[in-house]
C-alpha cells in the first residue's frame, strides 16, 4: 500500500471532507492552548498521557475559552526526542492511542468549538522512519536524495563545522552509504533534503492526510531548518565576550545550516495546498538569532504562512521594555505584511511562573507576565499549567528524560521541569494525572494549585486567566487593533491597542512595569478605567500613577493623546530582504 494512503493496521484509510472552518482568518488575534499530550492526562493506567485523556478533559480546556488547541506530536516514534522523531507520519503512536482516538478527539474538539492545530515535523524524521531506512542503504535508492548526505573530507572528517544543537557534531558518518548524513539535533533525526522537489511533495501529502481527518491548522517545528546551504560552507564563530560557556553549539553564528532564501517558496506550496481545504491556520516556529525578516518572509503576502513565532520571549533573561517594543514594533499593521504569534512558555522553555522572577515562586508574578502576553498584538500561545500558575518542577539528574539535559549536565536543567504531568488534583500524590507511576515525576510543589483546588477559589490564578482570555475575546482592540507604543519613562511599557476604522470601538491601553523602581506615571488618557491589572484593581477604578515593580494593568478609555514612542516606526523590517 502506498506511503500516504496508509491509516490503521487493518483498517481502509478514512475519507473525511476539508475542514469547516468559519471565516477566512478565524485565528486572527485567537489564543491557543497547547497540549503536551504526555503529560496532560493518562487515561489507560500506564503512566503516560493519551488522546484520550486529552478527549477527556477538552471541557476544561473549552472553559478556559481559548480558541483551538495545538497539539504536540502523538505521532508513531522511537521517542528518542519524545515525539519530535517521527518514524511514520500518517498514524498515532500506540502508546498516545490509535487514529480512530484522534478522530474522536477532533469531533469533541469541534463540538466545543475548539479548532485543532497538530504539530508537523518536517526539518526531520526519526532514522527508523522508512524514508531514512531506504536512503541510507544505496546511492541508487529513489529516495537517495531526501536526506543530506556528504563524503567526508580528505581527513575523514566531516564536511563542515556545522554543530548539533544537542551536542557534538551535526554529522554522523553512516557505514552502508559510507558518507556523512546531516541531523541538526540528535543523530537519530536525519535532516530531510526539503530542496528536493519529491521530498516537498511527500510532506504536502502528510498535511494533506491530516486536513482530510478534520484539523485545522498545524504548527511547523523548526521549519527554518528545513533547508541548508548546499555550499555547505563554515559557520562563523560568535565574537568572544568573555560569559561562560554553556555548550558549543552557541559559540557559532547559524548562517549556513538554517533559513536558506529558497524556504518561503516551499512554504507558498504548502499554503496553496491548505487553501484547498478552507481557512488553515499554519504558524511557524523559527529558531536562531535576529530572526525577524525570516518571520516576516515566512508570513508576508497572502500566500505564505498564517504566522510565525520565534524564541524572544522563551530565553532565561527577560526582556527589558525597550526590548520588548523593539520585538513587537517592526510588524507592520498591514495584515498582509506578516503576522506575529507569542509565546513566554512552552514544552522547551522554563516555565515563565519563576523563569524572570529569581526562581522565586509568586502568583502574583504569573498574572503579571499573562497580563503582558495577552495584551499583546499577533496570536497567543498558553501552555498547559500556566493558567494554573505553575513553576518550573525540580526533576532529579536520575529521573531526566530529556536528551539535550542529560548531555549537558548540569549547565542546563533541560525540558523536563516544564513536561511534568498536569495536576488536576490534590488529594493524589500523582494529582490525578494516573493512576500509575508517570513518566516524569509530579512536582510536590504543583499539588496545591491542582485544577481542582482553583476551580473552588474564584481568585485562583485559573480563574483570573479565564477572565484574562475572555476579556481579549471580547475585545476588537486586543484581537485585531494596532498597537501604537507610547513614550514613557525607562522600564515602563505602553501602549494603546486601537481600531482606527472603527469609530465605535473603544481603545485598550496597556501599562507595565518591568523594570525594577516603583514609577509614578500615566499616559494621557481619556477616561482611563483599568478592566484588569495587578496587583488587582476594583472594578471601574481610574488608572493608577504610581506602578511598583511588576504591576501594570489593561484599561480603556476613549482616546488616547499621549506621545508615541520616539523611535515607533523606525525599526520597520523589510520581508522580502535577505535572509
Amino acid at each position: 500500500m502506498d506511503d500516504i494512503n496508509r491509516s490503521e493496521t487493518g483498517m481502509a484509510r478514512q475519507s473525511h471532507k476539508p475542514n469547516a472552518v468559519s471565516g477566512k482568518e478565524w485565528w486572527r488575534g485567537k489564543v491557543i492552548y497547547q497540549i503536551y499530550p504526555r503529560s496532560f492526562m493518562d487515561s489507560n493506567g500506564d503512566g503516560i498521557g493519551d488522546l484520550n485523556g486529552i478527549t477527556g478533559k477538552l471541557g476544561y480546556v473549552a472553559d478556559l475559552g481559548v480558541e483551538g488547541i495545538w497539539i504536540s506530536p502523538f505521532f508513531t516514534s522511537p521517542m528518542k526526542d519524545f515525539g519530535y522523531d517521527v518514524a511514520d507520519y500518517w498514524d498515532v503512536d500506540p502508546v498516545f492511542g490509535t487514529l480512530a482516538d484522534f478522530d474522536r478527539l477532533v469531533a469533541r474538539a469541534h463540538e466545543l468549538n475548539l479548532k485543532v492545530i497538530i504539530d508537523q515535523v518536517y526539518s526531520h524524521t526519526s532514522d527508523q522512519h522508512p524514508w531514512f531506512t531506504e536512503s541510507r542503504e544505496s546511492a541508487d535508492s529513489t529516495k537517495a536524495d531526501w536526506y543530506v548526505w556528504h563524503d567526508p573530507k580528505p581527513d575523514g572528517s566531516p564536511p563542515n563545522n556545522w554543530l548539533s544543537a544537542f551536542g557534538g557534531p551535526a554529522w554522523t558518518w553512516d557505514g552502508r552509504r559510507r558518507k556523512y548524513y546531516l541531523h541538526n539535533f540528535l543523530a537519530t533525526q536525519p535532516d530531510l533534503n526539503l530542496h528536493s522537489v519529491e521530498v516537498q511533495d511527500a510532506l504536502i501529502d502528510v498535511m494533506r492526510f491530516w486536513l482530510e481527518r478534520g484539523v485545522d491548522g498545524f504548527r511547523l517545528d523548526a521549519i527554518n531548518l528545513g533547508m541548508h546551504d548546499p555550499q555547505l560552507r563554515d559557520n562563523p564563530p560568535v565574537p568572544a565576550d568573555g560569559g561562560p560557556i554553556i555548550k558549543p553549539y552557541y559559540m557559532q553564528q547559524h548562517k549556513w545550516n538554517l533559513s536558506h532564501d529558497d524556504m518561503p517558496a516551499f512554504l507558498a506550496r504548502l499554503r496553496s495546498a491548505a487553501n484547498e481545504y478552507g481557512a488553515v491556520y499554519t504558524v511557524a516556529e523559527v529558531g536562531g538569532v535576529d530572526v525577524r525578516p525570516v518571520q516576516m518572509a515566512y508570513t508576508s503576502e497572502d500566500r505564505h504562512l498564517s504566522s510565525a513565532y520565534s524564541f524572544e520571549f522563551l530565553s532565561p533573561v527577560m526582556p527589558t521594555a525597550e526590548q520588548v517594543f523593539e520585538s513587537l514594533d517592526p510588524w507592520p499593521d498591514d495584515p498582509q505584511d506578516g503576522w506575529p504569534a507569542w509565546a513566554f512558555s512552552n514544552h522547551d522553555a522554563e516555565r515563565i511562573a519563576n523563569r524572570w522572577n529569581g526562581g522565586e515562586i509568586d502568583p502574583a508574578w504569573a498574572r503579571f507576565m499573562g497580563l503582558l502576553l495577552l495584551s499583546l498584538r499577533g496570536n497567543i500561545f498558553i501552555y498547559q499549567g500556566e493558567e494554573l500558575g505553575l513553576p518550573q518542577a525540580q526533576v532529579p539528574f536520575e529521573h531526566l528524560q530529556d536528551p539535550e539535559a542529560i548531555a549537558n549536565w548540569p549547565n542546563t536543567m533541560g525540558r523536563d521541569g516544564a513536561r511534568t504531568p498536569l495536576p488536576w488534583v490534590s488529594d493524589h500524590a500523582l494529582g490525578g494525572f494516573s493512576s500509575a507511576e508517570p513518566w516524569l515525576p509530579m512536582d510536590p510543589q504543583h499539588l496545591p494549585l491542582a485544577v481542582a483546588e482553583q476551580e473552588e477559589d474564584a481568585e485562583s490564578t485559573l480563574n483570573w486567566y479565564r477572565r484574562l482570555v475572555r476579556l481579549r475575546h471580547d475585545s476588537k482592540a486586543l484581537l485585531a487593533g494596532t498597537i501604537r507604543f507610547l513614550d514613557a519613562p525607562e522600564g515602563v511599557l505602553a501602549f494603546a491597542r486601537e481600531l482606527p476604522d472603527d469609530a465605535a470601538a473603544d481603545c485598550i491601553v496597556g501599562v507595565f512595569n518591568l523594570g525594577n523602581e516603583t514609577v509614578d506615571w500615566a499616559p494621557d488618557a481619556d477616561s482611563a478605567v483599568v478592566l484588569m491589572g495587578v496587583p488587582a484593581l476594583a472594578a471601574n477604578a481610574t488608572a493608577p500613577r504610581t506602578l511598583a515593580p511588576a504591576s501594570g494593568y489593561l484599561a480603556r478609555c476613549s482616546a488616547i493623546t499621549h506621545r508615541t514612542h520616539p523611535k515607533a516606526g523606525q525599526l520597520q523590517t523589510d520581508g522580502e530582504g535577505s535572509l
